[in-house]
């Protein structure tokens, strides 16, 4: 495969522009073509970029269309609905190098219920759980667990994909009751549900590129999922994250045999080798890492601040996990300190329609300040103007030698944008453990 090669991305999202920002900085890479994508990640770009609005995320068919048009050198499979609709699967079996898990190996994220039942399988640390298709038989299971411990955390979590809202906490167990009753909400990614105990500790990401033998483990990142300051409000696809994480070396080495490897190796026995990206969701318990869940692709807002630090061709690392010679390349990152934080429309994850349509102003003011990235998730441009278009409307990433000038470049770039009508929402506190660690010298 030589030069100039045109690659094409499924999703829609900052993340989506973070990966297609990785490939753009690539020496082989000449055109790269984002389906379904937004308007802004098209804007102003160094290189070729290409969207193609006809893309749908849960129609593979979709895709297939698209790549016949552009018959692209390699296509990034990056978004969860496209993978557990068969994406990967169908565009191979049309001849094109496809980069990502198929639906078989997705399904470690895309149903949590067979997830579990895996890591049982394979004696990959995580939590206590029943799994349920009964609203009943689940009250009935909480009752029994509050009654032992009326002051236990439970966590209950729909087992299809949710775009990051299904798992909901349960400290009571009138919340627990409550939070089963939500499972209809979820349509048919909640008629089968599962039960855990919660974890105490602090939560990080974990990355790992797989050619379904070796793998390649990158930065630690933690993702603030909650709408509000200090992790409260409602749940979300995620409002801020920080790399590298809090994860010490013994966790670190942990994670690697104890949760990645054991994944890997787990699905090459079953005969559903992983190729692509899996993303562990871990906690810290008591001196030792627990899973919270995997998922089959970058995290988002994690990939903002992880993947920008990747020094390697990120062309060249793809095409060596899609060829089964990841062991061969040797990966480096930078040693930056990176801090994203979302903006998003006042009012998501709830209600946020008055927004659909205003007027966004500073973005590129943002485009201008050093040390920042500025990354699209739903914003519409119209005659080089740009309005809202979605919840979580854009990633700004400031970066620093410390956790300290990281926070200070992103917040410093996001002061400098609003919506009209005052109806922009974002968290102030992304990376306040870290300062505050950083303050103290720990």
């Amino acid at each position: 495969m030589g030069e100039s090669l045109t690659v094409m991305i499924v999703g829609a999202g900052a993340r989506e522009h973070t990966i297609s920002a990785a490939y753009e900085k690539s020496k082989r890479v000449g055109k790269i073509i984002v389906a379904p994508g937004n308007d802004f990640i098209a804007f102003k770009r160094k290189k070729e970029v290409v969207l193609e609005k006809s893309g749908n995320l849960k129609d593979a068919n979709s895709f297939l269309e698209i790549a016949k048009k552009h018959r692209p050198d390699l296509i990034d499979v990056a978004q969860d609905d496209a993978l557990a609709a068969g994406t990967v699967d169908l565009l191979q079996s049309h001849g094109f190098n496809v980069f990502g898990p198929k639906k078989s190996a997705a399904r470690i994220e895309w149903d949590k219920k067979w997830s579990r039942e895996f890591m049982q399988r394979h004696e990959i640390p995580m939590p206590e759980f029943q799994s349920f298709n009964s609203e009943s038989e689940a009250m009935q299971y909480v009752n029994g667990l509050y009654s032992k411990n009326p002051a236990r955390q439970v966590y209950v979590k729909a087992a299809g994909l949710c775009a990051g809202k299904g798992a909901l906490k349960s400290e009571n167990l009138e919340e627990a009751m409550q939070n089963i009753k939500q499972m209809k909400e979820f349509g048919s990614s909640g008629e089968t549900f599962v039960i855990e105990d919660g974890l105490v500790g602090e939560e990080f990401s974990y990355y790992a590129l797989s050619d379904g033998n070796s793998f390649h483990c990158f930065s630690s990142a933690q993702d603030n999922k909650r709408v509000f300051n200090f992790d409260e409000g409602d749940q979300t696809g995620g409002m801020g994250a920080v790399s590298p994480a809090k994860v010490t070396q013994e966790i670190a080495g942990q994670i690697e045999t104890e949760q990645i490897a054991k994944a890997i190796e787990g699905m090459k026995k079953e005969g559903n080798p992983y190729v692509g990206v899996l993303y562990l969701g871990g906690i810290a318990d008591n001196g030792k890492s627990m899973n919270i869940e995997y998922n089959a692709r970058w995290g988002d807002p994690e990939c903002q601040a992880v993947l920008p630090s990747v020094e390697t061709d990120y062309a060249e690392i793809v095409l060596s996990c899609i060829e089964g010679n990841l062991a061969n390349v040797k990966i480096k990152q930078d040693d930056k300190v990176r801090v994203c934080v979302v903006g998003a429309s006042k009012g998501y994850p709830n209600d946020y329609s008055k927004v659909k349509g205003k007027q966004i102003f500073g973005l590129e003011d943002v485009l201008k300040c050093r040390d920042v990235h500025l990354f699209s998730a739903g914003i519409e441009v119209k005659d080089e103007k740009f309005f809202a278009k979605g919840g979580r409307l854009f990633s700004v990433v400031g970066e620093g030698e410390n956790i300290v000038k990281a926070r200070q470049a992103a917040y410093s770039a996001m002061a400098l944008i609003n919506i009209e009508g005052n109806n922009l929402h974002y968290r102030t506190d992304i990376g306040w453990r870290d300062v505050e660690r950083h303050l103290k010298g720990k």
